[in-house]
């Protein structure tokens, strides 16, 4: 059961991705609005549900699955990552901070060059 509710919030979470960024399409300015927008939402949504779910009993471990896990998931990771940033800093953990936003930027960065280069030298 665990999976269908990762899967149906994982499914619906896609389609409003696609949908709020194509939403943002419209404004063309070059930048990357869309993602903004959907990051920035995202990181609310999630910040939001679960403080409700940590602080309250509304919240069901099925809802949280549905939501969090499969909904934000697949909405936006970067909501996961805004949240445990939050978290780490809640916590006075400062190196671990600095370490999370460094590492999970500079390495993705580095990944998707390291992805791009692969595929050039594969296909040439």
């Amino acid at each position: 059961m665990k999976f269908l509710y990762i899967g149906l919030g994982g499914g619906m979470g896609a389609v409003c991705r696609y949908l709020v960024s194509g939403w943002f399409l419209r404004f063309g300015a070059g930048f990357p609005l869309g993602t903004l927008a959907v990051n920035i939402l995202g990181s609310f949504v999630l910040g939001f549900f679960m403080e409700l779910a940590t602080q309250t009993l509304l919240v069901s471990p099925e809802a949280r699955l549905l939501v969090a896990v499969g909904f934000l998931g697949s909405f936006t990771t970067f909501s996961t990552f805004a949240y445990e940033t939050h978290q780490l800093l809640r916590e006075g953990e400062w190196l671990f901070t600095f370490l999370n936003i460094v590492l999970s930027i500079g390495l993705g960065l580095t990944g998707v060059r390291l992805g791009e280069v692969l595929v050039r030298y594969l296909v040439r």
